[in-house]
């Protein structure tokens, strides 16, 4: 089936009050729009197209690397007059309607609708609702097949009695759109042209409407505001941690943890607490992350152990490696295999080789670090000058001892050993060890200085 997809998203969100688009509030930190369009893309279409209006160049700006046709709504005339502005953009068989800030939809209940839309049947996604309060309601006949929808402000009392509510989503034949498009009319309570008076027009130009209902009423649930963008919220985690779950992931509390990204976990790990990942992140089995950590973008690997209140980002975490509490792994670090990085340790575009070791209490910034290698407490990298950075690069089985400052370029070769306290400005030759220091003195009558009496 060839398909063009139109959202609409055109908003002003004005109960949102606040100066950003509706549509590009967030939802496990992506826009909704955002959401909308990655369900989209699954469903490979020929073409998007996007109906902006309130907030159009910002929605822009947030967009402008993805390959989206834009279309302006100047006026919000309602769903049918912003439908009308993109249809002369449209060339597939099927032209699927969706709705910039109705994130949660699923690329499966998409597919399955698709699969009821054809040239002669129009197909509807409706929901079951206990409390359909602002909803058209679908009315059917007597065989059970729908012949219109009816908006909550247009609805009867018999009308408002009925609990199938119209979610807006439809797949309808393209080719049948303009002149559908032609025969809208404004004449209702709101003055608007609804997007819903297509389904009465099919109908009498001898089109079937089937149905197609989705599971939870949460994803075709929009957001106004604030209230109902955190309800998304929590049911998008919710969900995600049932996902996890069931891959057999073991999470400590589902309702303390928080995916805001893309998340591909094996079997047997194991999440504390208040874990935070973001963009993707790849999980392997039997990785143990403890409270409170934040990771982004990055793998870690089987049977690695992130501890407590350590930060990821951009990096790799080897097999069997470990990480924190307290630590920080900045972007472009590589952790090999058994690799120990400590409490209070920040690394940056480094690469701890097998087995390398660094405790606590160091930064390391541009650096290579050898297999075995030691980094003792109080240890950095001087890597940049204020305008330039350099790399330090230290051998296997290095010893670097404690509260040493490594100036960028320098080498350390395999074996070799600093002293604690050196500043080590010049390449230590293998096995060798260097030392940097200034000689001790001790001053002998040295009197340590008293507070002058007022």
């Amino acid at each position: 089936m060839s398909l063009d997809i139109v959202i609409l998203a055109a908003g002003q969100g004005t109960r949102m009050r606040s100066a950003l688009p509706k549509v590009l509030h967030p939802v496990a930190g992506r826009s909704m729009l955002g959401h909308v369009i990655h369900s989209a893309r699954q469903l490979a279409p020929v073409g998007i197209h996007v109906v902006i209006g309130h907030g159009a160049e910002q929605v822009r700006e947030a967009f402008r690397d993805e390959d989206i046709r834009f279309v302006v709504q100047a006026e919000q005339l309602g769903t049918g007059h912003a439908v009308a502005q993109a249809q002369n953009g449209l060339a597939s068989a099927t032209t699927l309607v969706l709705y910039g800030d109705v994130p949660l939809i699923r690329a499966e209940t998409l597919r399955a609708l698709l699969e009821k839309a054809s040239e002669n049947q129009l197909a509807l996604l409706t929901v079951e609702l206990p409390d359909p309060t602002g909803y058209g309601r679908i009315i059917r006949d007597g065989q059970g097949k729908v012949t219109a929808i009816v908006e909550h402000k247009d609805a009867n009392e018999a009308q408002r009695a009925v609990r199938e509510g119209n979610t807006g989503i439809l797949a309808l034949p393209t080719a049948q759109l303009a002149g559908w498009m032609a025969r809208l009319s404004n004449n209702n309570v709101q003055g608007e042209y609804y997007l819903t008076d297509v389904i009465a027009m099919a109908v009498a130009d001898g089109l079937e409407i089937v149905t197609h209902s989705a599971s939870q009423a949460m994803e075709v649930q929009g957001a106004n505001d604030r209230r109902q963008l955190a309800q998304l919220e929590r049911f998008y985690q919710l969900r995600e941690a049932e996902r996890l779950m069931a891959e057999g992931v073991t999470l400590r509390d589902p309702a303390r943890l928080d995916i805001r990204g893309d998340v591909i976990a094996g079997r047997d790990v194991i999440l504390d607490i208040n874990v935070v990942l973001e963009g993707r992140v790849v999980i392997e089995d039997n990785v143990q992350i403890g409270a409170n950590v934040v990771i982004r973008d990055s793998v870690i690997k089987r049977g690695a152990i992130i501890k407590p209140f350590t930060h990821i980002e951009g990096a790799v975490v080897g097999e069997g490696a470990d990480a924190g509490p307290f630590a920080r792994l900045r972007p472009g670090t590589v952790l090999d295999e058994k690799a120990h990085v400590g409490n209070f340790v920040e690394l940056k575009n480094a690469h701890m080789g097998p087995g390398a070791k660094a405790g606590h209490l160091s930064y390391l910034g541009d650096a290579s670090i050898g297999a075995r290698a030691n980094i003792g407490a109080g240890t950095i990298t001087c890597n940049y000058d204020g305008a330039n950075k350099f790399r330090t690069v230290l051998g296997e089985d290095v010893f670097i001892g404690s509260n040493n400052a490594l100036v960028a370029p320098v080498s350390v070769g395999n074996g070799a050993t600093t002293a604690a306290g050196s500043t080590i400005t010049a390449d230590v030759p293998e096995s060798q060890l260097g030392v940097a220091r200034a000689r001790q003195r001790n001053i002998e009558g040295w009197k340590r200085p008293e507070k002058k009496k007022p």
